[in-house]
């Protein structure tokens, strides 16, 4: 049986803000926003191409809302593999995503690590080969 990952839940603040942030700023397609009513909405993002999605899912709750922008506890969160590391680069710096280290070529390939409007951090990454 051949199984995937499809989607992920992010926790975030503001469907709104969260979807502009994904699909402006990175580039990700709108995939659902279906109102569930009593104020959720079933809203995922993703890149096209193959891989998993995001489930943007507005925090209900003290202990939700502290999870936010520090999913992982601070380690990289995910991984975003293109194949021209420099085009977007290049296209995510000129939309304000804020990068915190300048790119490296790694064994693995050229990658850099930046943040999402939450503080989540992420890889770019071009692998090798």
């Amino acid at each position: 049986m051949t199984q995937t990952i499809a989607t992920m839940t992010l926790v975030v603040a503001d469907y709104d803000e969260a979807i502009a942030f994904y699909t402006e700023k990175l580039g990700f397609r709108l995939h659902a926003d279906t109102d569930m009513g009593r104020g959720k909405r079933w809203v995922v993002v993703g890149p096209d191409g193959n891989g998993a999605r995001l489930l943007l899912a507005q925090a209900d709750g003290e202990q939700q809302r502290a999870a936010i922008g520090n999913q992982t506890g601070g380690r990289v969160m995910g991984f975003i593999e293109t194949q021209d590391f420099a085009v977007d680069f290049a296209a995510m710096t000129a939309k304000g995503v804020t990068f915190l280290e300048a790119p490296r070529h790694e064994a693995y390939g050229s990658v850099a690590v930046f943040e999402d409007l939450y503080g989540n951090k992420w890889d770019l990454i071009e692998p090798k080969g």
